[in-house]
C-alpha cells in the first residue's frame, strides 16, 4: 500500500471515529439531560410552578448542580424571566455566613442550571427567587444540607403533581436538626390550659366624694359683711358661723313677718298671712331658732349670719369682706374629707374585665410603705373620646387626712379571666397583624401555624383559635428561627 493510500485510508478512519464519538456525546447528553429533568421536584409558588433538583441528589462537600425549571401554572411556558439562587449557611458564633451563589444560566427554554459551593458540612438553606414583569415575583426557601437526600420546601411554595414525597410530609415546615437548636437555644413546651388572672394597672387621682361637698350660695342679692372663715383650707364645723350679710330683700321680709305678728295679735289679720310670712323667712335659710331669737327681739336683724350646713374644710372661696353676692352665686365651697373618691382610668382593652365590686389596691407615690384596700364602686357608663379609656371610682377611708384632693394614685385589679388554653408570651411572634407560633412536628421540623390570641395575663397570652390541647411549641429561639426561615417573607403562605 503506497503512501497516499494510507493517509487516505487514515483518515477515513480518523472521520469514522469522530462520528462515533460525536453520536456517543450527543447521546449521553440527551440521556443526562433527561435523567435530570426526571430529578426535578415541583413547586406551585405564586404564579410558577418551578421545578428544583441537585446533582447529585444528596449533597456533598464542594460543588454541587444546581437545576431550576420554570413554567407557568399549568403547564405553560414563560419567556423572560430571570432566576437566581444561592446557599448560606447561617451565621454560628463568631463564624459569619457563608454564602454561595448559584451563578445560574438559561440553558433551555425556562430551565437555568449552575452550581453551589458548599464549603463545609451543614445546612445551608437555598433561596430561589423567580422574576417576570407580566407575573410577578415568587421567592422561595428550601431546607439543604450536606450528606441528606432531597431538598425540602421551607417557605413559599407546595408540592405539586405528586413530587417531592418527602416535601410534601413537611410542606410549610423548617428543619432544624439538634445541632443548630443548640446553637439557638431552642426549648419547646406543650401548650395547656392555665388559670389567667390578670393584673390591670391604672392610673389615677385623689378628689373630694361629691356626695360630701356642700355649696354655699344664697337666694337673694346681698353685700357681705364680716367674714370668719377668710382662707381656702380652713376647717369648719356644722353651725359655725362662716359670714354675716346685708340685704335689703331679707330685711324687708323679717319687717314683714314682725307685722303680721302685730296685726295678728291685734285681731286684725289671720294666720295665713303670719305662716306666709314665717315661710318666706325658712325658704330663705333662716333656721327656726334665727326666727325665734327675731320674735325675742322685736326689730329686724341688718347684718344676719350664715352659719356652716356640715362639717369639712373650705376648698373654695369667692367672696371678701364688703363684696357684693348675687343670688345663686356660688360663695363658699366646704367638702368632707373624711372620705374621699380615687377616679382612675382603664383602657378600652380591659373594660370587659371591670366589673363593680371586685377588689383593688391602690399605692401613692408619697406613701410608698402604705397600701390601701379598695372595691371598685362604680364605672362611668362612657369612654373619653380623646384617651380611649373608662373611668372607674373607689372609695377610701381618709380619717387620718393622709389622702389629699389631686395627688396622683396607682391602682391594681386582679381581674379574674378563667381557665383558658394559653401559651408563653414568649412562644408568640407579631408580625403585623399576625400571630405565629412554631410547633415542633417531632423528627427535627417545626411548623409556623397563625393563631388568633385574646387575653394577655402574667407572661401568658390566651390562645382562642389555632392551636390545640397537648400540641408542643417553641418558646425559646424563635425569633431566630423566623429570622432564619424569611418569616415577613413567607408569611402570606402562614
Amino acid at each position: 500500500m503506497n503512501t497516499n493510500r494510507k493517509l487516505a485510508l487514515a483518515g477515513t478512519i480518523t472521520a469514522l471515529l469522530a462520528t462515533v464519538s460525536w453520536f456517543t456525546v450527543f447521546n449521553s447528553d440527551d440521556s443526562d439531560v433527561a435523567a435530570r429533568n426526571d430529578s426535578l421536584a415541583w413547586f406551585q409558588s405564586g404564579a410558577y410552578e418551578v421545578g428544583v433538583a441537585t446533582v447529585p441528589d444528596t449533597p456533598h462537600v464542594g460543588e454541587n448542580d444546581l437545576i431550576i425549571k420554570v413554567r407557568l401554572a399549568g403547564g405553560n411556558s414563560v419567556g423572560n424571566v430571570a432566576v437566581s439562587a444561592y446557599a448560606e449557611m447561617p451565621a454560628m458564633g463568631a463564624m459569619p455566613a457563608m454564602r454561595s451563589p448559584a451563578g445560574l444560566l438559561e440553558t433551555t427554554a425556562g430551565q437555568f442550571e449552575g452550581a453551589v459551593d458548599l464549603r463545609m458540612r451543614g445546612a445551608w438553606p437555598l433561596s430561589v427567587r423567580i422574576t417576570n414583569r407580566e407575573h410577578g415575583v415568587a421567592e422561595m426557601t428550601f431546607d439543604l444540607a450536606t450528606d441528606r437526600t432531597g431538598l425540602r420546601i421551607a417557605i413559599g411554595g407546595t408540592p405539586i403533581d405528586g413530587s417531592g414525597i418527602e416535601a410534601g410530609r413537611h410542606a410549610e415546615t423548617i428543619t432544624v436538626d439538634s445541632r443548630r437548636r443548640q446553637l439557638i437555644g431552642l426549648e419547646t413546651s406543650a401548650v395547656t390550659h392555665h388559670d389567667l388572672v390578670k393584673t390591670i394597672r391604672a392610673i389615677g387621682s385623689v378628689t373630694y366624694d361629691e356626695r360630701l361637698l356642700t355649696r354655699i350660695a344664697l337666694k337673694y342679692d346681698a353685700w357681705i359683711g364680716e367674714l370668719d372663715v377668710n382662707y381656702a383650707g380652713a376647717p369648719v364645723m356644722r353651725g359655725q358661723r362662716l359670714f354675716s350679710i346685708y340685704s335689703p330683700e331679707l330685711l324687708a321680709a323679717q319687717q314683714e313677718y314682725l307685722e303680721a305678728r302685730k296685726r295678728l295679735s291685734r285681731r286684725h289679720s289671720d294666720d295665713s298671712l303670719l305662716n306666709a310670712a314665717r315661710q318666706r323667712l325658712k325658704l330663705w335659710d333662716l333656721s327656726d331658732s334665727e326666727i325665734s331669737a327675731l320674735e325675742e327681739r322685736g326689730t329686724p336683724r341688718e347684718y344676719v349670719p350664715i352659719s356652716a350646713p356640715a362639717d369639712g374644710v373650705v376648698v373654695a372661696k369667692h367672696i371678701d369682706s364688703g363684696s357684693a353676692a348675687k343670688r345663686g352665686q356660688t360663695l363658699l365651697q366646704i367638702a368632707d374629707l373624711r372620705e374621699v373618691w380615687i377616679e382612675a382610668e382603664v383602657y378600652e382593652a380591659d373594660i370587659d374585665l371591670i366589673r363593680e365590686g371586685m377588689s383593688a389596691t391602690i399605692h401613692l407615690p408619697y406613701l410608698p410603705d402604705r397600701t390601701f384596700a379598695a372595691v371598685v364602686d362604680f364605672v362611668y357608663p362612657y369612654l373619653d373620646k380623646a384617651s380611649r379609656t373608662v373611668r372607674l371610682r373607689l372609695t377610701l377611708d381618709n380619717a387620718d387626712g393622709a389622702l389629699k384632693p389631686d395627688m396622683y394614685a396607682e391602682v391594681r385589679l386582679n381581674a379574674n379571666i378563667g381557665h383558658r388554653l394559653a401559651v408563653p408570651e414568649s412562644a408568640v411572634i407579631f408580625a403585623g397583624e399576625s400571630r405565629v407560633v412554631f410547633v415542633d412536628l417531632g423528627a427535627g421540623q417545626l411548623k409556623p401555624v397563625r393563631i388568633k390570641t385574646g387575653q394577655h395575663a402574667a407572661g401568658l397570652i390566651e390562645v382562642t383559635a389555632g392551636l390545640t390541647l397537648g400540641d408542643v411549641i417553641v418558646t425559646s429561639g424563635n425569633f431566630l428561627i423566623a429570622a432564619e426561615t424569611k418569616l415577613k417573607a413567607g408569611i402570606d403562605q402562614w
